[in-house]
């Protein structure tokens, strides 16, 4: 048996990088798919690419700071599928502006994509989720939400915050056998680290800050986030899992 075989799952951000290495792979394993992203034509070609493919996906835009597409994009789930089941919440953005030189729109922009959007999502799933007796969230963090960074202010914020969202969601949640874990990404090449990978004074600062000796990789991540999504992982509930080659061991 497919280890998401029955499953609903939605995914944000899921249009290239990690977000779609975890729907195809979601996808292998039997899931069915609502995928979501802000590029609408982007997104439908990856669930049609899924749908070729023999699986069974939906693409939607998405503006994930919104608690109408929100609204829009869970209902639309339950109407088609029946259920959800894991919500994967990826989508986000990275910013290096140091603290100083940032200002009060750019803290919010990144705070409302990356944090603002998983409280939201989990806000519109649970309801679902008690109904149904359980589920499985997956938030996207990074190892900037263990560890800090330089140069890094609002994005490290945000994810730290997301780490500790995670956990009180677990907390709450348990009850209703609802299990919500944060996932912890190193350094990994997809197309929004295209410019810092293709550098490579950068590439070997990434090299020489990971014990395992290569740069990761999307499907590393999508990985660790079927495990948690699956029900394997059924008496795991809010941990952070980094993937990171081991940077966060040093």
């Amino acid at each position: 048996m497919k280890r998401l075989e029955n499953k609903v799952a939605i995914i944000t951000g899921a249009a290239g990088g990690m977000g779609k290495a975890d729907a195809l792979l979601f996808a292998k394993e039997g899931a069915k798919l609502v995928l979501t992203d802000i590029q609408e034509d982007k997104i439908k070609q990856v669930a049609e690419e899924i749908v070729q493919s023999g699986g069974e996906a939906i693409g939607l835009a998405h503006n994930v700071t919104s608690e109408e597409d929100w609204k829009r994009v869970v209902d639309q789930a339950v109407a088609t599928f029946g259920k959800v089941d894991i919500l994967v919440n990826n989508a986000g953005i990275s910013s290096a502006t140091p603290f100083l030189e940032t200002d009060v729109e750019l803290w919010n922009k990144v705070m409302n994509i990356n944090l603002t959007s998983v409280f939201l999502g989990q806000k519109e799933v649970i309801p679902h989720m008690i109904q149904q007796g359980g589920g499985s969230i997956v938030n996207i963090s990074s190892i900037a939400g263990l560890t800090g960074g330089s140069g890094t202010g609002p994005y490290t914020a945000s994810k730290g915050a997301v780490r500790m969202l995670t956990k009180a969601t677990a907390v709450d949640y348990a009850k209703h056998n609802i299990r919500a874990n944060s996932v912890h990404p190193g350094f990994i090449r997809t197309p929004m680290t295209t410019d810092m990978m293709n550098d490579e004074k950068m590439k070997a600062w990434f090299l020489s800050m990971s014990p395992l000796p290569r740069l990761g990789e999307a499907e590393d991540i999508a990985k660790g986030v079927l495990f948690l999504a699956s029900d394997e992982s059924s008496y795991i509930t809010g941990i952070e899992l980094p993937i990171d080659g081991g940077y966060s061991a040093k």
